[in-house]
């Protein structure tokens, strides 16, 4: 099939180091191009690729101190894959919602994957108006708050077999967090959590901007534990060793996560992950033999002391047959093939536009 994946600007192809939409675009198209699919990829220009590559941009905005308006190179990135649409079979958005007034007069196939949350009111109306454009889940968590939506289908996130190798015994006795110091990510509990064990907690996580009151206010002082070490942002080579070396990945969300890549790469290495009970935690992790999914403070104790009797090799086994990238492509082709074999009427100015 020709398939066209549209990636979001705001970081590379994949990612230099924080962001878990791109690293997916990655995977998927990754794993496309090994199938044997014509796929093109639109997305920064210093994104990789074995596919063919549109650069919507320089380089990814986050990390580009000249970009003032990241809105005019998704715009821009929508123009340049309409005008291409006739090439494609198939065109899979991963970039919210910017792209819906086009696409929906476009005779081609196009579907969107939603990666955030969904339980933001504002959404509704904008669901109810574009109610005839296909939309993939990365959960069945995700769905909740609209289930009304044109969901087409549900598809878990998977990550590449060999990407992060298996780690028998952990190499450290410590706790690894990995993410951003954001309200929703749960920091302050996982240092509780590592104080209630007396066993060192490692963070690798990033501080936007946006969350620099919560930093400041309320992940600086917790920094000053002598059990709690902050090792920055950190790229995907220097991730193996993290999570693979940890006793126990901690997940402590206080929000309704609508996936959670960082299980499913603490998983790969044959690290346990100890969750809240949030979201899609319940969905992706098999209670025991993945992780523990957990609603307390002294229930994530508890848990963490049964990490030194756990399965790893389990845990490992578990990774493959659920979450392995050539499933999640498979997946999204036999998708890709239902709605090519369907025929989309173009949508007039008012009115909808429905698949026959």
């Amino acid at each position: 099939m020709r398939i066209a994946q549209v990636a979001p600007l705001n970081e590379a192809v994949p990612p230099k180091l924080y962001g878990g939409t791109e690293r997916v675009v990655f995977y998927l198209t990754e794993a496309l191009v090994a199938m044997g699919h014509d796929v093109t990829l639109f997305a920064s220009g210093d994104s990789r690729t074995s596919a063919r590559l549109v650069r919507c941009c320089p380089r990814a905005l986050r990390l580009d101190a000249s970009c003032r308006d990241r809105t005019v190179y998704h715009v821009l990135e929508v123009e340049s894959v309409i005008a291409r649409a006739e090439d494609f079979d198939v065109i899979h958005f991963h970039c919210d919602y910017l792209h819906y007034p086009s696409i929906r007069r476009l005779p081609v196939p196009a579907l969107t994957t939603l990666h955030g949350r969904q339980d933001l009111h504002d959404l509704a109306p904008l669901y109810r108006e574009y109610d005839d454009l296909p939309l993939v889940s990365i959960s069945a968590a995700q769905r909740a708050p609209i289930p009304w939506a044109n969901w087409v289908d549900t598809v878990h996130h998977g990550l590449p077999p060999g990407l992060l190798p298996f780690s028998s015994v952990p190499s450290g006795a410590y706790l690894a967090f990995l993410g951003r110091f954001s309200p929703e990510k749960g920091f302050e509990r996982a240092v509780a959590i590592a104080r209630r064990v007396g066993i060192p907690l490692k963070a690798a996580a990033k501080a936007d901007a946006a969350d620099r009151d919560y930093f400041e206010a309320v992940v600086r002082p917790l920094l000053d534990d002598p059990l709690v070490e902050w090792l920055g942002e950190i790229g995907e080579r220097e991730k193996a060793a993290f999570l693979g070396g940890a006793l126990a990945h901690l997940f402590p969300i206080d929000w309704p996560e609508p996936f959670g890549l960082v299980m499913l790469e603490a998983m790969a290495c044959g690290t346990p992950t100890v969750a809240w009970r949030n979201g899609s935690v319940p969905e992706v992790l098999d209670e025991g033999t993945t992780g523990y999914v957990v609603e307390s403070i002294d229930a994530a104790a508890r848990a963490v002391e049964a990490c030194g009797r756990f399965d790893r090799a389990a845990c490992r086994a578990a990774f493959e047959r659920r979450f392995a990238a050539d499933r999640m492509a498979a997946e999204y082709v036999a998708l890709y093939r239902r709605l090519a074999a369907l025929r989309p009427r173009v949508r007039p100015a008012v009115g909808g536009s429905v698949w026959t």
